[in-house]
């Protein structure tokens, strides 16, 4: 690809001026551009005025520059000397090419109130700002992208719709008007902030019960769970939002106390609450996955927001389960949000899709539009599992490490925790108290090998923590 060409259109407004405009020109040669200027290739004997007529209409320029200042932006309107001529052809060219990318405004000045001198007929129109010194090379590098076509932000390949909006309707869980309420009054740190947060938090646990699934005998369970599942999606999604919000503008031990609340009140729905002995573990599956995603959200983020203490506690504090299969209450860790849905297991098997976890293709998925790295899920899915295989007080399959791939290094919160400062602070979440209490996991994997856990070589615990390296700096 040959090199891109620009003809630069300006006022002779002043010395200085003429000076700023030969230097932009000269930088622009630097950056690969080649630039046609009247004090370069207008030669004696030559028109002025007939030179830059031809510079406009040449078809081999890729782009030309209007050099706006006060006298440029007076002589366009008023159509005198070269400039004047020059704009009523660029004008024109303008005027009828609506979406016309040819012609770009280089702003050299702006008037007393910051507004830019731009001629009237280039009003409304994106420009180029190097007017301010400061911001001169931002402004610089966002031109010559334009000029060789190479925008800094590029437009993304179209992904397909999001497979809630196949389904037959989202759920409403009816918590509309409650979001709002809350999440406006915890910005604007109102009195009555917790209580509405509570009141959201309560409401939507109540309206659990609506996505319970009930399938006919024409139906198949796994095409219902994940259509569930699916529909589920945008009341998710409004979920994490206030858990963001609140996170970030409550004090931490009283956002901290409503949401272990709210979380000990979704595992109700692990059991049966129909009080129907005829039924299949199975049934509850949409609120295995549903919750068990609720929470690896929330917590991380919570350690996205550096709210390590608040996800320390929804770790760590016990929950008190009050209805079980066994019909006896009892306290548990967050163990308690880990329940395989097998029913994923069998449509795997049913469709022959050979997938090493249907689970976390969902949660894959379904993370696009949660604002939310997955590997940041992939982290906190990994603590999960380290806090429950260390000190063994229960047990969490990190399912969304099948996506490790060629991920290489550590997670992010163990790179960090290569400062002893760090590793205090986070320690909690893994409830230990020195990097030695990390050996015993370590020593089991050496005996049984990444595939005791259920992965590939790629499941390396040392790498992703980032052992050898762990509080090896003040």
């Amino acid at each position: 690809m040959s090199e891109p060409k620009v003809f630069i259109s300006y006022s002779w407004s002043s010395a200085t001026h003429e000076r700023w405009v030969l230097d932009l020109a000269e930088e622009l040669m630097e950056s690969g551009i080649n630039v046609i200027l009247d004090k370069w290739d207008l030669k004696p004997g030559q028109d002025s005025i007939d030179f830059m007529e031809q510079m406009v209409k040449d078809q081999t320029i890729n782009k030309v520059l209007m050099i706006c200042d006060k006298v440029y932006s007076e002589k366009a309107d008023n159509r005198s000397g070269g400039v004047g001529t020059e704009s009523q052809i660029i004008s024109k060219k303008i005027y009828e090419q609506v979406n016309q990318e040819h012609f770009i405004a280089v702003i050299a000045e702006k008037g007393p109130e910051g507004k830019a001198y731009t001629p009237v007929f280039y009003n409304s129109r994106l420009y180029i700002d190097l007017s301010e010194p400061d911001r001169y090379a931002e402004g610089f590098e966002s031109l010559i992208r334009c000029i060789h076509g190479q925008p800094q932000f590029k437009k993304p390949a179209l992904g397909k719709k999001p497979e809630y909006l196949n389904s037959e309707g989202s759920i409403s869980l009816g918590t509309s008007a409650l979001f709002k309420r809350a999440n406006s009054a915890i910005r604007e740190q109102k009195p009555f902030a917790a209580a509405a947060l509570e009141e959201y938090f309560n409401t939507f646990s109540e309206s659990m019960e609506k996505i319970r699934i009930t399938v006919s005998k024409d139906e198949c369970f796994d095409d219902c769970l994940i259509q569930n599942i699916q529909s589920f999606t945008p009341s998710r999604n409004e979920l994490l939002q206030i858990i963001d919000t609140a996170s970030r503008y409550m004090p931490e031990d009283v956002f901290s106390e409503k949401t272990h609340k709210f979380l000990e009140s979704l595992t109700e729905y692990f059991h049966n609450r129909n009080g129907n002995s005829s039924y299949y573990t199975t049934d509850l599956d949409n609120f295995k996955f549903i919750i068990g995603e609720i929470f690896l959200y929330v917590v991380t983020i919570l350690i996205k927001n550096n709210k390590i203490q608040a996800a320390s506690t929804l770790i760590n504090q016990p929950y008190y389960i009050s209805k079980s299969s066994t019909g006896n209450p009892y306290l548990t860790n967050c163990e308690c949000f880990y329940d395989h849905a097998e029913s994923l297991d069998q449509r795997s098997s049913r469709l022959s899709l050979n997938r090493a976890s249907l689970s976390a293709d969902i949660t894959k998925e379904n993370n696009n539009g949660t604002g939310i790295d997955f590997k940041l899920l992939m982290q906190t899915d990994f603590i999960l599992f380290l806090r429950t295989n260390i000190d063994k007080s229960g047990f969490w399959w990190p399912k969304t490490l099948v996506y490790l791939g060629h991920f290489h290094g550590a997670f992010e919160i163990f790179h960090r925790a290569t400062s002893k400062q760090y590793f205090e602070k986070i320690k909690s979440l893994m409830n230990i108290e020195k990097k030695t209490d990390l050996n015993g996991i370590l020593e089991e994997e050496k005996s049984n090998g990444a595939r005791y856990y259920g992965f590939g070589h790629g499941f390396q615990i040392a790498r992703l923590l980032n052992f050898e390296n762990l509080c090896t700096t003040n």
